[in-house]
């Protein structure tokens, strides 16, 4: 079997060693011949592997007559967005909300949509057949057909001015907002976007130096900006990961406020205001029981997904909705963007608190109460064999059943790395953490037996097959 390399989120590793300079390269090369364009986008976070998959991937392109386009450091929507203006795919060099050592692919197409799941087949597909060498390519070109290199810095401004556009005229005086960009992707834009419209910011997380990315800071580790929050007495915080795709909020007490609850304030901002189109927002199966709870009790209708910001932007094109969300802050405005976009939602956000007078304490309160919720990873096993073990799927439904109405139970295989993931919710205490870890303990046990059966029948096989080519042979 051939080994899968696009994730939930492109291909992502630790670089140099599983994401090398080679295998790029020939991923460049393999989205060249896949994706029909004259030109790429390429843009990066800060971190110190940037630059130097940065050029194996643009030297893969333009090895099969690409252009490409250099935008140096840059969000993520950033990327999307330039890449509708500029009606070309574009390239993100980035883990997101990884350690600084791993990195990643992410592509977009000239619509500032990620690519579909075909597509990335596809493009894994050839990737597998340029790093074959069995397997006779395109006659490499030469002379004029090499595609061209160059470098456009300067496009942040371009960004921050899109961003600043998107409130309609709208200003934030009278805020003070402290800002932690993860030492990422935003650090040189993100406080100007909201000095632009008047806020007063208190920068953080804005020092990169190519290994402290999401360290200790942004959207992974809170607890800076929460201090910064109450040290400043600022009305806001927002923590953003390493690519600026999704936000994080702290309220003027310095108390986290994650994705779900974002999302219920924006969805009844948007109904309360007439623009949430289909009165429908758009979730994951990840999404808290307690803001479907919320939602059911303003009359807002909530669309399900699988887990994945490409889902939920799926769900919304294919139905005419307009907003649509994760737990983790992944955040969709589809009126003003293709995809989540950290500076967008923290905008939005404190455009909010300006129309309201509010504090976000204040516009939560009473509102949702979140139910709590286990996540547990039962590690080391072959989770292709979970729907082959009967036992499993009862015992789930037998946890589901206990349950009832006041809590939930969701378990994922993942399709690319050798785990489960089991989430449990409840309104009773400690029995998500006791159901959790019941299932863990049983899916474990369950998943090693049947690989172990699996592997003994396997070698009884081999055995046989070699005692039957014995025989013939005697």
């Amino acid at each position: 079997m051939s080994r899968t390399w696009f994730g939930t989120d492109g291909v992502r590793g630790s670089a140099n060693t599983e994401l090398t300079p080679e295998l790029v390269l020939a991923l460049g090369r393999a989205i060249a011949r896949t994706i029909t364009a004259t030109a790429f986008l390429i843009g990066r976070d800060t971190r110190k592997s940037g630059p130097m998959l940065q050029a194996a991937l643009g030297a893969g392109l333009a090895s099969e007559g690409a252009d490409v386009v250099d935008v140096g450091v840059l969000p993520t929507p950033a990327l999307a967005w330039l890449a509708v203006k500029r009606d070309l795919p574009a390239v993100v060099i980035s883990a997101s909300h990884n350690p600084f050592g791993d990195n990643g692919i992410k592509l977009f197409g000239a619509g500032g949509v990620k690519l579909s799941e075909d597509v990335e087949r596809a493009v894994e597909q050839e990737l597998h057949r340029v790093l074959d060498p069995t397997v006779k390519g395109p006659r490499p070109l030469e002379g004029h057909g090499v595609g061209t290199m160059r470098t456009e810095p300067d496009l942040g401004n371009a960004y921050v001015e899109y961003l600043a556009g998107a409130l309609d005229g709208r200003r934030l005086d009278g805020l003070r907002v402290v800002v932690d960009s993860a030492n990422g992707s935003a650090s040189e834009v993100a406080a100007s976007v909201f000095e632009q419209l008047g806020a007063e910011v208190v920068a953080i997380g804005c020092d990169p130096d190519g290994t402290n990315i999401n360290a200790g800071c942004g959207s992974t580790s809170t607890e800076l900006l929460s201090r910064a929050v109450v040290e400043h007495g600022a009305d806001l915080g927002l923590a953003l990961d390493g690519d600026a795709d999704r936000l994080l909020a702290i309220d003027g007490a310095g108390v986290l406020v994650n994705g779900d609850s974002l999302l219920a304030l924006f969805a009844r901002d948007l109904a309360d205001r007439g623009q949430l189109a289909g009165n429908t927002v758009v979730v994951t199966v990840m999404t808290n029981l307690g803001f479907r709870r919320a939602m059911e009790q303003r009359g807002i209708l909530v669309k399900e997904t699988d887990v994945g910001d490409r889902h939920v932007l799926a769900a919304i094109d294919k139905e005419g909705f307009s907003l649509g969300g994760e737990q983790s802050g992944h955040i969709i405005f589809r009126r003003l963007a293709t995809t989540g976009d950290g500076l967008l939602t923290g905008l939005v956000l404190a455009d909010l608190l300006a129309r309201s007078g509010s504090s976000l304490a204040g516009l939560l309160e009473g509102f949702l109460e979140p139910v709590p919720q286990t996540l547990v990873n039962v590690k080391g096993v072959d989770p292709s064999l979970y729907r082959e073990v009967a036992s499993l799927a009862l015992a789930v439904d037998q946890e589901r059943a206990a349950l009832g109405e006041s809590g939930r139970v969701l378990v994922r295989p993942s399709g690319t790395e050798p785990v489960v993931r089991v989430m449990v919710e409840s309104t009773e205490p400690g029995v998500a953490t006791a159901t959790a870890e019941r299932l863990h303990a049983l899916i474990r046990h369950e998943l090693l037996e049947a690989a172990r059966a699996r592997d003994e029948v396997r070698q009884a096989a081999e055995a046989e097959a070699l005692g039957e080519g014995l025989d013939s042979a005697v």
